[in-house]
């Protein structure tokens, strides 16, 4: 069944006519939910250390003011109680609010890849690709092997990876997927060429937040992924895993590889 719609609430208009299998749109929904919830868990790292130390430098200047002078002790206190405040609201509203994927379940059973990876590929071709007049290229080395893990969470993640690409790329282009396992693990690699015109032309259709794309084409604080990968990170992390990202710049080939166990024993 496929829905033609102009979007959800909060998400990147869809053009209308453009055919989105329900499928597709609970990818869309997940994507948009781990994403939400990692940029709330930076926030909530990177508050927290500049809060720390206005809290410290605030009994640092407690024992140089005059005990005796109320307004000074009363600002010191206002300092204080502010940036306890402020503590408190993360704890009570960013860190609950991304509970939900915080402490991911998985639902672990042996599966076949090859089968998973078809129906992945369909998807994102059949859901975005040809809309958008992209290639999408499958470079498999698989055959019988399986994986322990939870199947629907990989391909969730497999799906971003190659919905990301094919949004980044120009008209005519081809994405290149690349799965093999070896003796261990299993390794999906998307290769692309990145073009910000691409992710940002309003005339193409867009599975993706508009935020997200505009934010996955700045510099990387740290090395950190881009938002829109919370999903693919999260989920290579719960199996024991791992998810990388090179940087995108414009005209040169960039890749996103993600490395699963075939034997997740450890639900987190």
């Amino acid at each position: 069944m496929t829905t033609s719609f102009t979007g959800t609430a909060g998400a990147t208009p869809v053009p209308f006519g453009f055919a989105v299998s329900e499928r597709t749109a609970h990818l869309r929904a997940e994507t948009a939910l781990f994403m939400r919830d990692h940029v709330l868990s930076l926030v909530s790292h990177d508050l927290r250390g500049p809060l720390n130390a206005i809290h410290s430098w605030a009994y640092v200047l407690e024992r140089k003011l005059d005990a005796n002078d109320p307004n000074s002790q009363r600002a010191v206190t206002g300092i204080r109680n502010g940036v306890d405040q402020q503590v408190k609201l993360l704890e009570t509203i960013v860190d609950a609010t991304r509970a939900e994927t915080k402490a991911l379940a998985l639902d672990i059973t042996p599966f076949p890849l090859h089968p998973l990876i078809d129906e992945t590929v369909d998807e994102v071709r059949s859901g975005l690709a040809r809309a958008r007049g992209v290639d999408i290229n499958l470079d498999s080395q698989l055959s019988t092997e399986q994986l322990n893990g939870d199947r629907e969470r990989l391909a969730a993640a497999i799906w971003v990876m190659l919905t990301f690409a094919v949004e980044a790329s120009l008209r005519d282009a081809v994405v290149s997927l690349s799965v093999r396992a070896d003796g261990s693990a299993f390794h999906a690699a998307a290769t692309f060429t990145p073009n910000s015109a691409a992710l940002d032309d309003p005339s193409l259709p867009h599975l993706l937040e508009a935020f997200a794309r505009k934010q996955a084409r700045e510099p990387r604080e740290a090395k950190r992924i881009a938002w829109v990968f919370a999903l693919c990170k999260r989920v290579s992390e719960a199996h024991g895993g791992g998810f990388e990202q090179t940087d995108t710049q414009d005209g040169e080939p960039a890749t996103l590889s993600l490395r699963i166990p075939l034997s997740a024993t450890s639900p987190t």
